[in-house]
């Protein structure tokens, strides 16, 4: 575990302002799954996975210092943000250097985000709760990942001095979009996909001891976990809410594909769940960018598959049905 990772992979925008001075507490605000940032061996190697044999869109960012990032935004805001190193001797920061020494060099996923529109509401509850919370960040005036010079600033969080989960957490929030025509349109073809993905439904917390994770996460403020398992991984723990979306925090369930990745890389953002438009079609689509035929199951969101990722990208993407289709759950209770 380490404080500030996410301050230097996060969005690689590095301009920070002064911390900003938490509102008065109130009660607990609405939050969503924000982003997952994802390494990849290379840029172009993540990229190609992402796009070629998933069949996401993936939208370009940029390469500051020599570490370059892409994204895959959704319909619902969230969004998977892609990392790769992209010259010998790269800038980096201890926060870069802690994921890359934790990656061994190879893909995978550490740190994952959470949006809520009340961010300083949330971390003064958070700070009253004892949590060693970092100050609140934000973006540059000039912030290249933005659309210019905005007021307020394009983006704002923070993170955890001691982080309260296996995985390195941080919470975030954003400007209003654009409103103009034409960047409203930008935004809206920025997030249709050709694999029909909709949703960042779920993070996927593996570690030792799932139980921990959920009292961490209710100390946060998520309450309501429900137990699930996940056979096709040989992993057990708990659905815990976050708004629309979930959070799975997972033990190994035996020997299996759990336990070999917990042994091979410690605690890890094991995989994402996507919701998608035809659960059917995005089948076909993977299955033919793999070049395997894979089965469908019905998982903690309903009908479901999983991609097999692991070995290309260091965690699994679970795609399943949209919420409120047929067939579909919410944290492991059929939707009435």
């Amino acid at each position: 575990m380490r404080p500030f990772v996410l301050l230097s992979a996060l969005i690689l925008t590095l301009g920070v302002a002064a911390p900003a001075m938490p509102a008065t507490p109130s009660p607990e605000p609405a939050s969503q799954l924000d982003h997952v940032l994802l390494w990849g061996r290379d840029i172009d190697q993540v990229s190609a996975i992402m796009a070629v044999k998933l069949g996401f869109q993936v939208r370009p960012g940029r390469a500051p210092g020599g570490v370059a990032n892409r994204y895959v935004r959704l319909a619902d805001r969230g969004y998977i943000e892609l990392l790769g190193v992209t010259r010998p001797n790269p800038d980096m920061d201890p926060g870069m250097l802690a994921d890359q020494a934790s990656l061994k060099g190879g893909p995978g996923a550490r740190s994952v985000g959470v949006r809520s529109s009340a961010l300083d509401q949330v971390h003064a509850l958070l700070k009253g709760k004892g949590l060693a919370v970092t100050p609140v960040f934000t973006a540059s005036a000039n912030d290249p990942d933005g659309g210019g010079p905005t007021k307020p600033p394009r983006w704002r969080l923070f993170a955890f001095e001691r982080p309260p989960l296996s995985s390195t957490l941080f919470f975030i929030d954003y400007a209003p979009d654009k409103t103009d025509p034409a960047s409203v349109a930008d935004d809206r073809t920025a997030r249709q996909h050709p694999n029909g993905a909709r949703t960042l439904s779920a993070f996927w917390l593996l570690s030792s001891d799932a139980d921990a994770d959920r009292k961490q996460l209710e100390r946060l403020g998520f309450t309501g976990a429900l137990p699930v398992r996940i056979p096709q991984i040989s992993a057990r723990g708990y659905c815990i809410p976050v708004g629309p979306n979930g959070v799975l925090a997972l033990e190994p369930d035996g020997q299996g594909i759990a336990a070999d990745a917990l042994r091979e890389g410690g605690p890890q953002v094991l995989g994402v769940s996507i919701g998608v438009a035809d659960v059917d079609a995005a089948k076909r689509r993977v299955e033919r960018g793999y070049e395997q035929v894979l089965a469908g199951y019905k998982g903690v969101w309903g009908d479901a598959f999983l991609a097999p990722t692991r070995d290309d990208l260091g965690m699994f993407i679970e795609f399943h049905a949209l919420p409120g289709t047929a067939g579909s759950k919410t944290c492991g209770e059929f939707k009435r």
